[in-house]
Parts: structure tokens; sequence; C-alpha cells
């Protein structure tokens, strides 16, 4: 359905809007999603059995265009390497529609907004974002430099859930909670990364880059083992910290048998099916904000 809706707004924008909504990912969800749900856990704990429909709308807005403006940096840094990828060939940088420097431009006004908007929940939350720019920006260039390039993206992406927590709470003091869910959405950006990278594996070998695909190689599945098990630990200690009654816990574990499922079921020398899963991680991320708010009720 979201992904329906996305599209379609690409679809039918102005053809001199639609490389830039492209260029955002605004049509692809899924990216937005990922980054988007480990904050409304944080969102969903700190609110309690009184959820702030503004700090959703708040949170939901920035992460869209704090995702929109990480795309736009990262297609501008990888435009030569994007150009020799069939799967990334049509960007808008690597295919000349748009120029760097616009995409800068882009980028640096979607970051901008994005601090104004969280700005409208409180300052605090503004400030931790855009002490994460830095990082975003960084981030293209650890293929390069970096061995396991996830770990770094792994490490920015779950700055949102320090977002999440204080666009609620106005505090920059987070208690251990939201460090358990630090983790948690760390070690899960880890499973889907590394799952999402196996779609360009052989591109990636003949190009020089590096990826969570080449570093594990046949060994993948049993380091995404390890990475869900840490990451519903991490989750599960988050709600140790608070008090959640016994239906976050038991809606807890169950996503952590579906996420194993889904590793499980993927066969990684299938761009399709990597692609596939990638997208059914966001199932293990509302299942996981369903047991935070059940967890206030119990």
């Amino acid at each position: 359905m979201l992904h329906k809706l996305s599209a379609g707004v690409v679809t039918r924008s102005p053809g001199s809007v639609r490389p830039y909504l492209l260029l955002m990912r605004l049509d692809r969800p899924t990216g937005y999603l990922l980054y988007l749900l480990p904050g409304l856990w944080a969102v969903a704990l700190a609110s309690g059995q009184r959820p702030d429909p503004s700090a959703v709308v708040v949170v939901a807005v920035a992460a869209v265009l704090v995702r929109g403006a990480a795309c736009s940096v990262n297609d501008a840094v990888d435009r030569d390497v994007d150009a020799r990828v069939a799967r990334t060939a049509s960007r808008p940088v690597a295919s000349g529609t748009i120029g760097v420097g616009n995409a800068l431009l882009f980028a640096a006004a979607q970051a901008v907004a994005a601090l104004l908007v969280l700005a409208v929940a409180n300052v605090e939350a503004a400030l931790v974002v855009g002490a994460s720019y830095p990082l975003i920006v960084a981030y293209p260039y650890m293929k390069r430099v970096f061995f396991w390039p996830s770990a770094f993206l792994a490490m920015v992406m779950s700055v949102y859930v320090v977002v999440g927590w204080t666009a609620v709470t106005g505090s920059v003091d987070h208690p251990p909670a939201v460090y358990g869910l630090y983790a948690g959405g760390a070690f899960w950006t880890l499973v889907h990364d590394a799952i999402y990278s196996h779609q360009d594996k052989e591109y990636d070998r003949k190009i020089g880059v590096r990826s969570s695909a080449l570093l594990f190689g046949k060994a993948t599945k049993a380091w995404l083992a390890v990475f869900v098990v840490l990451s519903v630990g991490g989750v599960l200690w988050a709600g140790s910290r608070t008090p959640v009654g016994w239906a976050f816990y038991l809606i807890v574990v169950l996503a952590g048998c579906f996420l194993s499922y889904l590793v499980v079921r993927v066969d990684l020398d299938d761009p399709k099916s990597c692609w596939d899963t990638f997208v059914a991680n966001t199932y293990f991320g509302w299942i996981i904000l369903a047991a935070v708010v059940a967890g206030q009720f119990t």
C-alpha cells in the first residue's frame, strides 16, 4: 500500500520535480521505514500509554527528509560507481539527469528542513539529528576505506532511536532503555544491509568497493543469525529497563522468530530474493513497534 502510494506520488509529479523525488528515493519507502521505525520504537516507549501524535508526525516527516538528504549525498559521491552497476545506473546523478552541485544543494535543503521540522517537537531533537549529519556525509566513503561499511551505517541509522526519545522527552539525558533500543536497531541494520548488499556483490567485487556480502561471503547466514539474536536481545533488554508488561516480551520473541525465518529463506545468490527479503524486514520493525505499544497496556 505505502509502496504504491509513494510510487504514485512520484509518477504523477511534474517532470521537472520527478528526478528530485527519485533522488530522495520517495518511490522506495523501504529505506525511510527502516530508518524511521527504530525512532518510533523510542517514541512509543517514551510516551507510555499516552502516545504523542505530534511527536509521531514530526519524527516521521523528518525521517523522510534525513533519508532523502542521505540518498542525495550518497548518489553524488557514488555517481561513477552507480553508473557501472545495472541496478543503479539509472539513478538521477549517475545518469546525468541531475548535476552533482544540484544534488548536494538538494541534500542541504532537506537536511535543514529536517532540523526545522524536528524543532517543532523541541530543539534538542533537532540537535541530536544534526549531530549525525557528519556521519551521514562520511558514510558513502566508508565502502572505499573501511572493511565493514555496514557497521558504520548501523551506527548512523540507529541515532534515530535517540532522536525519537528526545522528541518526546526534550531531554538529552537518556536512560539505559534508549541504548538497548539503539543496539537492537543497530544489529537489525546489520541484518538487512547485509542482505541488501548481496544484490550487487559481483559488481562490488569487480569495482573494488567493500560490503558485508564480500566480507562474510558464504558465512553470511551464520553472521546474520548472530545479529538477529543481538538485535532481539537489545530490544528485550530495553524492555527490562522499563515497566512494560508480558505482551512486550511475547511479541518481541515472535518478531525474532519472523526475522530468523527471513534469514533462513533468503537466497543470497538471487538478487530478487535479496530485495524481497530486504523489503520484508520492515515487518520486523512494525512488529517490534506493536510489542512496545502492547507492553504499555499489559
